[in-house]
């Protein structure tokens, strides 16, 4: 029962999340976009409470790999996605929801690992876009995508203070989360066309995993 309840809950959430970035496009498309991005990370609580295996909580982000891509090629869901459609970001998105669900809630058996990574890859590479178009600082492009350095500032900020918490009970937690940090700003910087919507929460429960293990 506690499943059933996770999957309408799930969906209720992300049709709310999506009714409220409605309301963010009158700021402007991209806002619209980053709330989504930002808020739905969140969803990864409500799937800790309710679900119990993988099977269940892989339901919701893969169905989302096909809604996505639909709406990606008939632009069904506008308010999420950018108008010169440069690359599969949302799809990512629910790939990297769908592979770290099963390996953190089947394999792992700890969904905490998880939760670093997704959280990471919505608090940080979402805020790191905005804070970087709102603040003037130095651009550097990778292939054909504009990043800038306030922009990076933020997501090595943002990914250190998430990983500090799930670090600071063990010895030298602030070296290893700024360790971790670097490579995982450097890992979203060189990720292009929405890859790291992919790159970033896979490898930053990667990297968690490991540290935790040492």
């Amino acid at each position: 029962m506690s499943n059933l309840i996770g999957i309408i809950a799930s969906y209720a959430f992300i049709i709310v999340v999506i009714i409220v970035a409605k309301l963010f496009e009158k700021i402007g498309k991209e806002a619209s976009r980053k709330f989504i991005h930002i808020a739905l990370c969140n969803w990864w609580f409500i799937a800790m409470y309710f679900f119990t295996n993988a099977i269940w909580v892989s339901i919701v982000p893969l169905s989302f790999v096909v809604i996505n891509y639909i709406s990606y090629k008939k632009n069904i869901i506008s308010v999420m996605e950018r108008d010169n459609q440069d690359g599969l970001g949302t799809v990512y998105y629910a790939i990297s929801l769908f592979i770290l669900a099963i390996i953190s809630f089947g394999v792992l058996n700890n969904p905490l690992i998880g939760l670093a990574g997704i959280l990471v890859m919505g608090y940080g590479d979402g805020l790191a876009a905005i804070v970087g178009r709102k603040i003037s600082s130095k651009e550097y492009k990778v292939g054909s995508t504009k990043k800038t350095l306030a922009g990076s500032a933020t997501m090595f900020i943002i990914t250190f203070v998430i990983l500090a918490i799930f670090l600071i009970d063990m010895q030298f937690w602030y070296i290893k989360a700024i360790i971790a940090s670097i490579i995982i700003t450097i890992v979203e910087a060189v990720s292009v066309k929405g890859t790291d919507n992919l790159t970033v929460p896979i490898i930053t429960s990667g990297i968690l995993y490991l540290l935790m293990c040492i």
